[in-house]
């Protein structure tokens, strides 16, 4: 039963992966001219956003352990 559960929130997690990819190159493009320092720079951003949810849902995780 708790896979079945899991898979059912998976579909909101989903778009996690593209918000993240479009807020970085929208900010990275607003900031710089380049082509290439936008491209290199949204993506230091995106693995930025990307470890912040990370650690977030690891330490939302560790405290519903006990719920």
């Amino acid at each position: 039963m708790p896979v079945l559960l899991a898979a059912a929130d998976l579909h909101v997690s989903f778009y996690l992966l593209p918000l993240a990819a479009v807020i970085s190159l929208v900010y990275s493009a607003s900031r710089y001219e380049l082509p290439e320092k936008i491209l290199i720079r949204a993506t230091k951003l995106f693995a930025q956003i990307i470890g912040f949810m990370a650690v977030v849902f690891a330490v939302l995780w560790f405290f519903s352990l006990g719920i």
